[in-house]
């Protein structure tokens, strides 16, 4: 028989990391001693605390604090809510109901409409009026819903408070050096990303590699909040931090234009491939300077000055050198830079965000429906688990509703409360019924919960149900103070929560949030509306604003298992971007003839007539492209040379727009909308 699972090495502990030991001890000291604080304190649902230190389990001291200060925040809103709607509304079941679902459902759609710790932070305070409200119904006295929401909110406090405390006592990794390390990776990628998209060749690993280092820039964002929290001296460098990120997104765009300008240059130097790769060799050095990326730039750089498209992606390569030389430098004197030193980079606005309003309006209309007919059964049937079953729909309706997979998230949680249930069951009233002393019961707990964090660790794939066993488990031990030990209704209580989480399962089956699709349109729809405010005389956002939010767009479906989806939603956005880029442009372009200008303005008319928010006019478009290739072809001969770099920017122009030629062989159901006018 094979028993080398028994050897240490093979046990979760001894697979065990140093981080994950440390990891691990952390979480579950502080949920050990969020529990023994709360008995201390006299609290009369001691698991809550116990949950609350799980709940703001962090890999980094940012996330802990960020996360920390929504889960405060959260709750003191849930409490008033509760309070609020518990202390007018309890007399009259179907106002009561009414009530808290309506104030599921307006948590439900402010959290869809932010991310962080804004969107947590009205999540909790949902599903905290919920518990709180529901374990109310058979209340008649005020004085009670007080003593019940300040109990829960103290509760609350103290998990967050020892969790907290355990970060201090065991520390992670400074978030700064984490934020540092990602933006050198990064910054790093962008070179290898450029070589395999300035290769001839047209992959499906392009697109891959392109979704894939927008999404990782968007992700350095959420660090980037994470890192502001932990520390001071990252505070004073916000600044630098979010240029940063903008600077990567601007490489990241200049990279797909290049791309644009290759695929349409059809006489390219035979040793454009070669110097490229040394260019971008010479690049990733450290030591590199302007002087040796001139040298080797020099050796393509055009003899003929009417040759406008060798020119323009001369001009483009040297603009690519010179940013990514100014974000190395960037991060060098970041690196370098002492705590009290100033750093002033250019003023930019935070990463921009994309909200879906019509989506987050219809989740909160399924949790309003939801909730509703829960309380309609509840009060129908006068079913004593109403309130177990309840508290876990409202949980599940509101922290559901902005996940990708939705039922699969709810499967999840049906698999933990079925294991929970059994597990619980076993130890409550098979060892807890024996234990009269806390600290004996902790000794068994805290392996318990250290094994738990280490499986959750060493098995991503199974990381999100190793997570809902150990935040759940104290609701499932209710360890109350005084402790009690009711089998019926302990059992009746595990079904309604089952009963519970099926229910808003069965929701999301019927309501089921928009595919893939639907959101396309919606985006790619904001997307132009988006690009149309870009023409007028005075846009509304500025040119790293919008980029911002572009590639925020694009990164909302790169999850999505639909191809032809993600192929859409990014071209759209490469397409779009890039004419951006030359509209800026144009606008920062040195008059100095006015049959120029005229000729500049025509090019900015031509978008508006080929281009609307309900979609591209595919007439419009063909006759647009030749008229700006003849537009390019005439200003190169011309002797000013004003002019012919106005060629070189309509060229670019052309070669942005006539990536739109292949919507007409494109997606269905979404290529009508988009080629023809509505």
């Amino acid at each position: 028989m094979n028993i080398s699972w028994l050897e240490w090495k093979n046990t979760p502990w001894g697979k065990a990391t140093q981080a994950q030991w440390r990891y691990a001890l952390r979480n579950a000291i502080a949920m050990c001693l969020a529990l023994g604080v709360a008995f201390l304190l006299d609290l009369d649902a001691p698991y809550w605390a116990m949950t609350s230190a799980a709940v703001v389990s962090f890999p980094t001291i940012g996330g802990v604090i960020s996360k920390s200060i929504g889960r405060i925040l959260g709750s003191l809103l849930g409490a008033l809510a509760s309070m609020l709607i518990a202390g007018t509304c309890l007399n009259d079941p179907w106002l009561f109901t009414f009530a808290i679902a309506g104030w599921l459902s307006l948590c439900t759609y402010v959290s869809n409409h932010y991310q962080n710790n804004v969107s947590y932070a009205f999540a909790l305070a949902g599903y905290t009026a919920a518990i709180i409200t529901f374990s109310l119904t058979d209340s008649t006295d005020s004085l009670q819903v007080f003593n019940t929401t300040q109990a829960r909110v103290c509760e609350v406090v103290t998990g967050i408070i020892c969790g907290a405390v355990m970060m201090m006592i065991l520390p992670s990794t400074s978030d700064g050096s984490t934020l540092l390390d990602s933006l050198k990776k990064i910054h790093n990628r962008l070179l290898e990303h450029a070589e395999s998209l300035w290769q001839a060749e047209i992959t499906p690993q392009v697109r891959t590699s392109h979704e894939g280092i927008i999404s990782q820039i968007l992700t350095m964002n959420v660090l980037r909040i994470q890192a502001v929290w932990s520390h001071y001296r990252l505070r004073r460098r916000n600044n630098i931090l979010n240029y940063m990120l903008h600077q990567q997104l601007r490489l990241t765009s200049v990279i797909s234009g290049i791309r644009r300008l290759m695929i349409n240059w059809p006489d390219r130097p035979e040793n454009l491939s070669e110097v490229l790769h040394r260019l971008l060799a010479e690049l990733g050095k450290p030591d590199t300077n302007k002087y040796r990326l001139a040298n080797i730039l020099q050796e393509i750089y055009p003899a003929d000055k009417s040759d406008f498209r060798h020119h323009t992606v001369w001009l483009r390569l040297r603009h690519f050198c010179w940013l990514y030389l100014q974000s190395s430098r960037w991060l060098l004197r970041l690196e370098a830079s002492a705590p009290d030193s100033d750093l002033q980079p250019p003023k930019v606005k935070s990463i921009a965000q994309h909200t879906d309003s019509i989506e987050a309006a219809y989740n909160a209309l399924r949790t309003f429906l939801c909730i509703v007919i829960g309380c309609a059964y509840w009060i129908n049937t006068q079913w004593d688990a109403g309130a177990s079953a309840l508290t876990l729909t409202a949980i599940s309706c509101v922290l559901y509703s902005a996940t990708v997979s939705p039922i699969n998230s709810v499967m999840t949680l049906i698999k933990a409360i079925v294991l929970l249930s059994i597990v619980c069951y076993m130890v409550k009233f098979g060892l807890m019924i024996q234990i009269n002393d806390f600290w004996v019961f902790c000794a068994f707990l805290l392996p318990v919960l250290l094994t738990m964090q280490m499986l959750k660790l060493q098995h991503p794939r199974y990381a999100s149900l190793w997570g809902q066993l150990i935040v759940f488990m104290g609701s499932f031990l209710t360890i109350t103070n005084p402790p009690d030990y009711d089998f019926s209704s302990y059992i009746n209580d595990d079904f309604g929560k089952l009963a519970g989480v099926i229910l808003a399962g069965a929701a999301f089956q019927i309501l089921r949030p928009s595919s893939d699709k639907v959101k396309s349109r919606r985006i790619i729809r904001a997307l132009r509306r988006d690009f149309m405010g870009q023409l007028s005389q005075k846009p509304s956002q500025t040119e790293s604003y919008f980029e911002s939010m572009v590639y925020h767009r694009i990164s909302q479906l790169t999850q999505s298992k639909d191809e032809q989806v993600r192929i859409w939603v990014l071209r759209w956005g490469v397409v779009l971007l890039n004419c951006s880029h030359v509209v800026w442009q144009l606008r920062e372009w040195e008059i100095r003839s006015d049959p120029l200008v005229v000729v500049r303005e025509v090019c900015i008319r031509c978008l508006k007539g080929i281009m609307t928010e309900k979609g591209v006019q595919q007439r419009s478009l063909e006759v647009a492209l030749e008229e700006l290739l003849k537009m390019s072809t005439v200003l190169s001969r011309h002797h000013d040379a004003s002019a012919r770099e106005l060629a070189g920017l309509i060229w670019r122009l052309y070669c942005s727009l006539s990536q739109l030629q292949q919507a007409s062989s494109g997606m269905p159901g979404t290529l009508s909308e988009q080629t023809k006018p509505v």
